[in-house]
């Protein structure tokens, strides 16, 4: 049997420093290492649900770079696509937690992922994957950045769908730069597209799901999140909601990667737009109740039941942390 090619989520990933314990970062004394970035959480998270997944990215020639590789490697990411960059470093952030919640402080000017180009167009894991995943924070990183973004969004290969998961991060783009005018065309050129009632706010000015259809007329398939509460596919058809799990929450950090990796594992295996939905708040729920970007969703055998499970039998469940 012919191996199924991996998806190829492409962008950033950081080295992370997560602090030990709340408070402000001159008061704590060590932190733990770890990794984080959209499109490796979504690799990662694809991975966890039996999907062959792929990171293209770069990093630098340090021991951060070393430890991205070996953790997602371990996680059954493929990085054979990666570029190893000998003079920039790879990108790091570190938490800050505390009493209103987690702040994330980046230092990622000038890292090796900042000169992602379109030179990777041709790389085999990007010519042979089923879909290609990209997200709003690559084509803020730099102009080169966002020329691949591009570059892979108008390239139509047959049989191949293009995921975009908005991520809008208002901070990321340069003084004086209209993010919207940058977003919008990609936005319209994936045939999935996902983003939060917030963020459709922000960009397109409406999280109407009647008016975003009209606003991006190209994607197959959008699907608007709203944060706890629920999520809708507006697809060409009518739209269907489907209400999030109620969650035991531990750190919401990396849910929305989650449920991009469970929306487009059931997009793959051919489930309906509320299968694609279900699958999405399952794997949410599996990262909310962790204390980091990722977590493993429920088992296999739980995730089947609960996608055919009755609309009592869903609102009634309740995921929390240390229970399948």
């Amino acid at each position: 049997m012919k191996r199924q090619s991996p998806v190829a989520c492409v962008g950033e990933t950081m080295a992370a420093l997560l602090p030990d314990r709340p408070g402000p970062l001159e008061h704590v004394e060590t932190f733990r290492h770890a990794i984080g970035g959209a499109e490796a959480n979504v690799a990662r998270g694809l991975a966890a649900l039996g999907v062959p997944s792929a990171w293209v990215g770069r990093v630098g020639d340090d021991g951060f770079g070393r430890r991205v590789l070996a953790e997602l490697t371990a996680s059954g990411v493929d990085t054979s696509a990666v570029e190893i960059d000998p003079r920039r470093p790879t990108g790091l952030y570190v938490k800050e937690t505390g009493p209103s919640g987690s702040v994330l402080h980046y230092y990622r000017e000038g890292s090796a992922g900042s000169a992602l180009s379109p030179g990777l167009l041709d790389v085999p894991v990007l010519r042979d994957a089923p879909l290609v995943h990209l997200s709003g924070i690559t084509p803020a990183l730099s102009g080169g950045a966002h020329a691949l973004v591009a570059a892979l969004l108008r390239r139509r290969v047959p049989g191949r769908l293009t995921s975009f998961d908005l991520n809008f991060r208002p901070a990321l783009w340069p003084p004086h730069t209209d993010p919207a005018a940058t977003l919008r065309p990609l936005l319209n050129a994936a045939d999935i597209v996902l983003l939060g009632a917030d963020e459709a706010e922000a960009v397109l000015g409406t999280a109407d799901p009647a008016k975003l259809r009209v606003l991006l007329p190209g994607p197959d398939t959008i699907v608007l999140k709203d944060g706890r509460h629920q999520a809708t596919a507006i697809t060409r058809e009518a739209p269907v909601t489907e209400r999030a799990l109620r969650v035991e929450v531990v750190e919401p950090v990396g849910a929305g990667d989650a449920f991009a990796a469970g929306f487009l594992a059931g997009t793959l295996r051919g489930l309906d737009p509320r299968g694609r939905l279900r699958l999405g708040h399952l794997a949410a729920a599996g990262a909310l109740v962790v204390p980091g970007d990722h977590g493993p969703p429920p088992p296999p055998d739980r995730i089947a039941a609960l996608l055919t499970a009755t609309p009592a039998e869903w609102a009634a469940t309740t995921i929390t942390r240390g229970t399948p």
